[in-house]
Parts: structure tokens; C-alpha cells; sequence
């Protein structure tokens, strides 16, 4: 195996990127600067771990720090971000969209808003919780090499990822463009759990890429492979889910293409140290 995987050198660079932009802006005695530095040392930690005690054990204590780590520091982008990168770039991302179509999909989807639409995608787009979730135990408590290349794809993804939200911090339409929309997004109770959720949950800078487009399509391209029934239950929902993420007014449709090509990356990712791994298909 090698000392050092793959999703661990890209999820480090994102720790490495926020450690050094903190120092610069914030200091060494800061909580998020800390916190940061913190990560770094625990995965250099459980990487020397592995190498010290080669066991099935170790590994997955290794591997399970990344879902912890993922939402620790999104959670702390809330304010880490801002700290490094304070412009937002919602305008920026709304003119590549223009570029790509006469406005963003947000506000061209705007005539088809209905109650019973809004209803069905805010249903899709919780959906990506249980998805997500689901994914992680039954891989956690699965076989080890799987794990590692699953490990490998998901969280090569997510340090991707979380590096362009600290380089391209966006709020998404619906928060830098209000004043656009002139139809509300009204629906019923999953419309509104869906905004709690997302009022309680997003970090603010959360957009560019869309890891909802990003994630669920990993995870469905990975059920692909290995868990084909898992596959065709969620191909409909994820289809829906991935609409949401537009008519829902969260992202634009960069981020949304940035997410599909992010997956695809941490599929091929994935599929390499399958073979490492020599797992068959």
C-alpha cells in the first residue's frame, strides 16, 4: 500500500490552504487556525500509525477520520473562510452561467414554480442526507480494501471541493440575487424541513462546486459497480436531486457542471486503487 493515499494528499492540501491562510490573516492563537493545524497533525498521526501497526484496525481508524474531519471543518468554514478569502464570487459565477445561457437556471426556471413542484425537489434534495449517510456505515462496516478505495474517491471529492469553496466562496442565488425572483418558493411541510435544514446547515460560502451534484453522483456511479440494485432505487431521486439543486435557486449551473466533472474524477480515483486493491468488479 502506499504511505500516503490519495484523497490524503488532496484532503491535506485543503487543511494545509486554510492552515496557512489563517497564520497569514489570523495568527498562530486562533480557534480556526488551531483547529486546522490540528487536522493536519492528526492525519500525519494516523498515517504514521499505519505504518507503525499494519491492521485492520488501524486502517480503519485512519479511513473513518475523514467523515469526521469533512464535518468538523465544513462546519468551521462558516467563519474560516471569510477570514481568508472575504470577496464573494456570486457575481462572477452568475456571469459564466450568462455566458453559457441568458441567465442563471435559478432565474429562468422561475415561470415553472408551483407548490407541488417545489414540494417534489425539496423532497429530492433532503434526500442526499440519508444517501450520503447510508453510504458511509455500510462501507465503514464493510470489506477493508473497498473501504479504502471508496475512502479514497468520496474524500479526494470533498478535499476538491472544500478547497473551492474557500477560493470561490459563493451564497448561491437565492441569497446574492433576492431581489430577482419575484415568485416565492412556496410549498408544504418538506419545503419548509428542507429550508430549516438548509438555514441551520449551510455555511454560507457552501456553492461553488456543487458537492450535492458531486457526492451523489460518486456515490451512485460507486453503486454502480458494487451495489447495483442500490443503483436503479436511486438513479430517479438523484436525477431529481440534481434539478433541485437549480430550481431550488441554491447553485448555478457551474457548479453544478464543476460537480459532475469532480465526480467523475474521484470515480477514476477510485477505480485506481481498485486496482491496488485488486478487487474484482
Amino acid at each position: 500500500m502506499p504511505a500516503v493515499l490519495t484523497h490524503e494528499w488532496l484532503f491535506g492540501a485543503y487543511l494545509l490552504f486554510m492552515t496557512v491562510g489563517l497564520l497569514a490573516n489570523s495568527g498562530l492563537i486562533d480557534a480556526n487556525t488551531l483547529s486546522y493545524l490540528a487536522g493536519l497533525l492528526v492525519a500525519g498521526g494516523l498515517i504514521a500509525l499505519t505504518a507503525r501497526r499494519d491492521t485492520p484496525t488501524t486502517w480503519r481508524i485512519r479511513l473513518l477520520f475523514y467523515p469526521l474531519a469533512m464535518n468538523v471543518y465544513f462546519q468551521l468554514m462558516r467563519r474560516a473562510v471569510p477570514a481568508v478569502h472575504p470577496a464573494m464570487m456570486d457575481t462572477a459565477l452568475r456571469r459564466i452561467d450568462q455566458w453559457l445561457l441568458p441567465d442563471t437556471p435559478a432565474l429562468l426556471l422561475e415561470p415553472l414554480v408551483t407548490p407541488w413542484a417545489t414540494e417534489a425537489f425539496s423532497f429530492f434534495y433532503i434526500l442526499f442526507f440519508p444517501y450520503l449517510t447510508f453510504s458511509l456505515i455500510t462501507h465503514a462496516i464493510g470489506d477493508l480494501g473497498r473501504l479504502r478505495a471508496f475512502t479514497v474517491g468520496l474524500f479526494s471529492l470533498y478535499g476538491i471541493g472544500f478547497l473551492g469553496y474557500a477560493l470561490v466562496p459563493a451564497g448561491g442565488p437565492y441569497l446574492a440575487f433576492a431581489r430577482n425572483f419575484t415568485v416565492p418558493l412556496l410549498g408544504g411541510p418538506i419545503t419548509d424541513w428542507n429550508a430549516a435544514i438548509v438555514r441551520a446547515g449551510s455555511i454560507g460560502v457552501d456553492v461553488f462546486p456543487s458537492l450535492h451534484v458531486a457526492v451523489s453522483s460518486f456515490l451512485l456511479g460507486f453503486d454502480f459497480r458494487h451495489q447495483r440494485r442500490r443503483f436503479w432505487l436511486y438513479l430517479v431521486p438523484c436525477v431529481g436531486l440534481w434539478l433541485s439543486t437549480l430550481f431550488l435557486r441554491y447553485h448555478y449551473l457551474i457548479d453544478v457542471l464543476f460537480g459532475f466533472a469532480l465526480a467523475a474524477l474521484a470515480l477514476w480515483l477510485a477505480e485506481r486503487q481498485f486496482a491496488r486493491e485488486r478487487i474484482p468488479a
